[in-house]
């Protein structure tokens, strides 16, 4: 493309540089948190953006690793922020993913034994795919005062704010058996909170797991492909023409070059322009797949691109 310079080159765009770029793609993969929204505050001109692809004849998608919520609920988020044009299918959370890996790859013949919340819970019901139910009344005391399902062929772990001792042990007596699958929703080490806080996300939990199974998990959404493959599966999308905006290198960016797409970075969620120089200078190879091939400020930059060319 005459103007632009990929190659994971880190490059901040803008004005007629972007409208290029999106001329050449006709799938655009959005992070929702931190790139549509941060928390319950929409992004400044994100539902226009979304409108404006569309019209453009772009298939968008929204792909996040956030399992706390099944689709439907996302998509009334996406109505109560503004968004006028967001459709389920569209929607890939890392529950769904999950769920959709279970029940199509893995072809699960037994239950799974969840560590989540009922984002992931609901998703696995949805799919048909049977999971354990806890018992409310649980009785307190050490591993040995708790039943074991002998029909758990699958551990899945997820963010859980009621994640406890009796949880982690549960999941590693189910993981001594060599044939249970041990899956986690996604790798995210913690997320960002009002008032500069963070709360620990799935992946420290699912650290946890592994240190006291000795056992590794298959990570299902991003940095993992298996999110991109469930999109390409039922959308036939091509990489080459695909690209992939997100707020956090490590995961987003990442997510996109092991996939195979083009990546941007938007500057209004977790990861700074700073970082990303430091890992475009670094010489460890494995961080190059860190950097981004473009930068903007916004992906309300989107719509000063378009009206620019216009004008």
């Amino acid at each position: 493309m005459a103007g632009l310079v990929s190659s994971r080159g880190c490059h901040k765009i803008r004005g007629s540089q972007i409208r290029e770029l999106l001329d050449s793609k006709l799938n655009v993969l959005f992070d929702c948190d931190g790139v549509i929204w941060n928390g319950e505050t929409v992004v400044a001109g994100a539902p226009e953006v979304v409108t404006l692809l569309k019209q453009q004849g772009k298939k968008v998608f929204f792909i996040t690793n956030n399992c706390t919520r099944p689709r439907a609920s996302y998509v009334t988020k996406f109505i109560r922020l503004g968004f006028t044009d967001v459709a389920e299918e569209e929607i890939f959370s890392s529950a769904y993913c999950s769920a959709a890996y279970l029940r199509d790859v893995a072809k699960l013949q037994g239950k799974v034994y969840v560590i989540g919340c009922q984002g992931v819970v609901k998703e696995l019901r949805e799919a048909g795919v049977p999971i354990v139910e806890e018992d409310t009344d649980a009785p307190t005391g050490t591993i040995y005062d708790y039943p074991l399902d002998p029909d758990v062929k699958a551990v899945l772990v997820g963010y859980d704010e009621k994640f406890d001792f009796i949880k982690l042990a549960k999941a590693c007596c189910y993981l001594q058996n060599t044939e249970c699958l041990f899956l986690a929703t996604d790798p995210d080490p913690w997320h960002p909170l009002r008032g500069g806080r963070i709360t620990p996300g799935s992946g420290s939990l699912t650290a946890a797991v592994e240190t006291a199974s000795s056992r590794k998990a298959t990570v299902i959404g991003k940095p993992s492909c298996f999110m991109f493959e469930c999109i390409a599966s039922q959308f036939n999308l091509d990489p080459g023409q695909s690209l992939m905006v997100g707020d956090r290198l490590e995961t987003d960016i990442l997510f996109g070059a092991n996939c195979g797409l083009d990546t941007m970075l938007t500057l209004t969620g977790v990861s700074t322009l700073e970082e990303a120089h430091g890992y475009k200078d670094s010489d460890d190879p494995e961080r190059k797949d860190f950097v981004p091939d473009y930068v903007v400020e916004t992906i309300a930059d989107f719509i000063e691109a378009y009206e620019e060319e216009e004008g």
